[in-house]
């Protein structure tokens, strides 16, 4: 009901709507980020990158002199520096939802942290695992909200445009020089943990940005293609394309009949095209995310 409802909407309309989810979707993924954050990594001294990994190993340092800072209040002070130095750099690009993350999510942690237990404590490994999948989500729902809540990200953008490399070369340098202070401070074995906690968070991240591996695309190529472009559409009941190729080695033209189809379809279509032609060139893809007709909408 919601989707139709959604269709009929003017575009302003929807992109309002769009709008209110982004921000309740990037609120709950930074509730979720701070939890795991107060449960799992700054308790146990694990430095997972980026500014609050930097702001774990401050507070430590600091608490060693009888110097208290919290860890949201020192991330925030660090994603305020970056910002002031973007915006002089790079003028005005940062828009509301940069400002929003950076600020909701230093606001959640210290919020959060008189009221969440410190989970995994006589086990670093299981709060490598949990820390770093949890924050992953968390951070997976920001990113897919359109949002993202500053620090490393702001440095990556800058080195990138002074130097010949990447902002993902650039974050990783970043995520670098954060494990290396970690590891001054709370030894090379918490180091490397932090370590693994990055990059099991940039795989949950990438999860639920791209979702689950549930579909297939196929490439089929085949003499015989008016023929299985036909058995698709009438006996799967799924759509087909037809492109234009050429066979590099024959030279010869034929077209190449490219469909998507879900697992369970799978079986169905190899055993169909081998039907119409055993000699058939399949190639078969997994594809993270199908939007449009017979698949999930493209608004939802």
């Amino acid at each position: 009901m919601v989707k139709r409802v959604l269709k009929k909407m003017a575009p302003s309309e929807v992109l309002k709507s769009r709008r209110v989810r982004d921000y309740v979707l990037m609120t709950i993924g930074i509730v979720i980020t701070a939890w795991a954050l107060d449960a799992f990594l700054i308790p146990n001294k694990l430095a997972a990158g980026g500014v609050s990994g930097l702001a774990t190993v401050l507070y430590y340092t600091l608490k060693d002199y009888g110097i208290v800072v919290p860890v949201g209040v020192q991330m925030l002070a660090m994603n305020a520096v970056l910002l002031v130095i973007a915006v002089m750099a790079r003028g005005w690009r940062y828009g509301a939802k940069t400002i929003y993350g950076m600020v909701a999510l230093s606001v959640a942690v210290d919020a959060l942290a008189p009221f969440t237990p410190h989970l995994a404590a006589d086990d670093r490994l299981l709060a490598v695992l949990y820390g770093g999948a949890i924050t992953g989500i968390g951070m997976g729902l920001v990113f897919k909200a359109r949002g993202n809540t500053g620090g490393t990200d702001i440095v990556a953008q800058l080195l990138a445009d002074r130097t010949n490399f990447g902002v993902g070369q650039m974050l990783l340098a970043a995520d670098a020089v954060v494990t290396l202070a970690a590891a001054l401070k709370f030894g090379p074995d918490l180091a490397l943990y932090g370590a693994v906690a990055v990059v099991i968070g940039g795989r949950v991240i990438d999860l639920v940005q791209e979702g689950l591996s549930v579909d297939k695309a196929a490439f089929i190529i085949s003499d015989n293609s008016e023929e299985i472009a036909d058995a698709v559409l009438n006996q799967l009941g799924r759509g087909a394309t037809g492109l234009k190729g050429r066979g590099l080695f024959s030279g010869a033209e034929r077209e190449v009949v490219m469909t998507v189809v879900s697992r369970r379809e799978l079986d169905a279509l190899k055993a169909l095209v081998y039907a119409v032609d055993p000699d058939a060139f399949l190639v078969i893809a997994d594809v993270h995310e199908t939007l449009g007709e017979g698949f999930k909408e493209i608004g939802a």
